[in-house]
């Protein structure tokens, strides 16, 4: 299992891409929008579910939490399975999301990778894909990093997702 973890509009979801393409097995990959974008439409504007703020703050609630562990649950027992899977995350809570899936994939192997690009240039790309909360890309640059421990970190503000992937393939092939 690898988990991408960046703030939005990191790179992330391009870089799984690339994964898939340099990888030589098949790999599945699994991004948070995907979870997201499952939740019902009551969920996606509520205090139980996620909220995203004007100024690009996101706040979850009880009910998401709840779905967000059968969702992590799911890929994990997908890769007990013998599935290969990216997951492209965003960890809000900074260590506390990473231990929430350290707790599931406990004895699995997994290879954590920080995915970072610079506020200015993520806010960049969050303009021109139009589907984003504005300020989301600035507000989670670092949050989401704090705390975290990983194995590999790629910057995707100084270097192509091409790039990028080749690293964490390399990285692989020598663990």
């Amino acid at each position: 299992m690898i988990i991408l973890n960046g703030g939005s509009s990191s790179g992330k979801s391009g870089l799984a891409r690339c994964l898939q393409a340099v990888l030589p097995e098949p790999w599945l990959s699994f991004g948070v929008d995907t979870f997201v974008d499952g939740l019902p439409a009551a969920l996606r504007a509520s205090e139980a579910g996620i909220e995203f703020a004007a100024d690009g703050g996101v706040a979850v609630g009880a009910v998401f939490r709840e779905l967000e562990a059968a969702w992590i649950a799911g890929l994990v027992a997908m890769v007990r399975a013998g599935a290969r899977v990216i997951v492209d995350e965003v960890f809000l809570g900074g260590a506390a999301s990473q231990a929430r899936w350290e707790r599931a994939a406990e004895g699995l192997e997994v290879l954590w990778v920080g995915v970072r690009c610079e506020a200015a240039v993520a806010a960049g790309r969050e303009m021109a894909r139009g589907d984003r909360v504005g300020g989301m890309a600035a507000a989670q640059a670092e949050l989401v990093h704090r705390g975290v421990r990983y194995d590999l970190e790629v910057d995707t503000a100084h270097a192509e997702s091409v790039a990028c992937a080749r690293l964490i393939a390399d990285h692989l092939g020598r663990a």
